[in-house]
């Protein structure tokens, strides 16, 4: 299989304007999984996200690890940083654990410096009053005052990671709203952009159509026989379904 192109700028500004739920219902109809990063809660209301993903594993605490592992700027989360730029949004998989920080303020200072696209993880962040200064979007499963070294450690960069339940790819679109974040592969971003732009036109004239007739929503959503019916009765177009 080849590798798929890079996802452009101009196709992350497409997907930042689709709510994440319309694009769980594409990869719905895709048949692909519901890439939903579980946990992943916005820090502040208004996020607006998308980036290609770059992606950061961390590994439980030991401490033969702990000595072996590279340090200082050659750590693994340093090198991940130095990825990152407005286009990219650095996902960090920390094994769901809630309750141990994987950086705060000091650390991320350089993700503002390098003016990042975002930042997800299924763990905690500390610091969160500087973060949200900051400014780049950033969701987590929870905020708090705990270190991480006691408990894991930033290990491996740039390989498929878990973030959430939810399988990350480098490169992929990681696309964040007040709802949550959600992952796009690479693989299949222009369908998904398609299904989409498709169903918010159908859910358009579906909403319209029940503000006139004032009528259960089940006569025409979830999608069926009416509905295709109603659409191309309204707008001339047909949907393949």
């Amino acid at each position: 299989m080849t590798t798929p192109t890079a996802i452009s700028d101009e196709t992350l500004e497409v997907l930042r304007k689709i709510p994440t739920q319309t694009l769980i219902d594409a990869l719905w109809v895709k048949n692909w999984p519901m890439s939903m990063i579980e946990g992943a809660l916005p820090l502040q209301p208004g996020q607006s996200m998308a980036g290609r993903a770059v992606t950061l594993r961390f590994v439980p605490h030991r401490p033969d690890l702990a000595q072996d592992k590279p340090k200082r700027e050659f750590s693994a989360e340093y090198v991940a940083f130095e990825l990152c730029g407005p286009g990219e949004v650095l996902v960090i998989d920390a094994m769901g654990w809630q309750y141990s920080s994987i950086g705060g303020d000091i650390k991320f200072f350089r993700l503002f410096q390098r003016q990042v696209g975002g930042l997800v993880t299924d763990g905690a962040v500390r610091d969160t009053n500087s973060l949200k200064e900051y400014g780049f979007p950033v969701y987590s499963a929870a905020c708090t005052a705990k270190q991480g070294p006691a408990e894991f450690w930033p290990w491996q960069v740039n390989d498929a990671v878990q973030c959430g339940g939810v399988l990350v790819r480098p490169g992929d679109a990681i696309v964040g709203d007040d709802d949550g974040v959600v992952v796009v592969p690479r693989a299949i971003v222009d369908e998904v952009i398609e299904i989409a732009h498709q169903r918010e036109e159908v859910e358009g004239v579906i909403k319209a159509q029940l503000e006139v007739e004032k009528c259960s929503p089940g006569k025409y959503y979830p999608f069926n026989d009416l509905t295709w019916q109603l659409f191309e009765e309204k707008t001339g177009k047909k949907v393949n379904h």
